[in-house]
């Protein structure tokens, strides 16, 4: 298998180069579930108290695997967090007898276990491993890719990824993406952020934009498909740090990888 080092962009929204054309693309897509979920939240499993602050919306439909791994006791969720208090969807998901892992460079010791099921480590997840020279004056890197976490704890799969990291989300996407660590995942709930580019995302306005809209077309031709999207009127509504277009600088996407049955 070839390695990929970089995504397949779009072609742009108009003839020439536009950021109007690109901006209203990639907001109409955003804004747009592909498939429909009738079953999104977790009133249904015991131990559920709807004090989470954001939606984060998961798909339990009967035709997708993470109601019968939840009734099962075996699904698990990967969060990926920075200092974050709001944790009350991984408690919930705990709850409901998830194996949870959330992944914090802000937490106190190296891996802390609270209650059965919920564990929370000192690592935050990259885009890249760090650099070998660098971190053996480290001795322990607190920073990996994903896919690097998921061989060392001996984990095949994860039915939830959920992400809130400040706008690294668009690079560690792509990550998942070249290196295939996203067909490991069932479901998919990402906080976008789109005040700005995001880390070592370069070009002009237009040419970020195409980037992200690319991004997310990739995650379809995975078969993932978005099913719940949230736009937040309480964050500021920027694009690309602008008042324009409508948009909010914060929206919570959620997808289902529909070739997980």
């Amino acid at each position: 298998q070839t390695v990929r080092w970089h995504i397949e962009l779009q072609p742009w929204a108009s003839p020439t180069p536009s950021l109007n054309y690109e901006a209203s693309r990639f907001l109409k897509y955003i804004s747009t579930s592909q498939i429909s979920c009738e079953h999104m939240n977790l009133n249904s499993l015991k131990g559920y108290s709807e004090t989470s602050k954001k939606p984060w919306s998961i798909c339990l439909d009967e035709r997708f695997s993470l109601i019968h791994r939840i009734r099962s006791k075996q699904c698990r969720l990967y969060s990926l967090g920075l200092g974050s208090d709001d944790n009350q969807f991984e408690i919930s998901m705990a709850n409901s007898g998830c194996e949870v892992h959330r992944f914090d460079p802000s937490i106190k010791s190296a891996h802390i276990q609270e209650g059965r099921h919920l564990w929370y480590h000192r690592l935050s997840i990259d885009w890249r491993d760090p650099n070998p020279a660098i971190a053996a004056h480290k001795l322990h890197s607190n920073t990996k890719k994903l896919g690097t976490v998921l061989n060392e704890f001996g984990h095949q799969k994860i039915d939830v990824l959920k992400a809130d990291v400040e706008s690294a989300e668009w690079k560690i996407l792509e990550n998942l993406i070249l290196e295939d660590v996203v067909e490991q995942i069932g479901q998919l709930v990402f906080e976008v952020h789109i005040h700005w580019p995001g880390f070592e995302v370069s070009g002009n306005d237009s040419t970020v934009v195409r980037y992200w809209y690319s991004l997310l077309r990739e995650l379809e031709l995975k078969d993932f498909r978005l099913f719940h999207t949230y736009k937040d009127l309480s964050k500021p509504q920027m694009f690309l740090k602008k008042e324009a277009f409508n948009a909010s600088s914060c929206y919570t996407l959620s997808w289902v990888n529909t070739r997980w049955k």
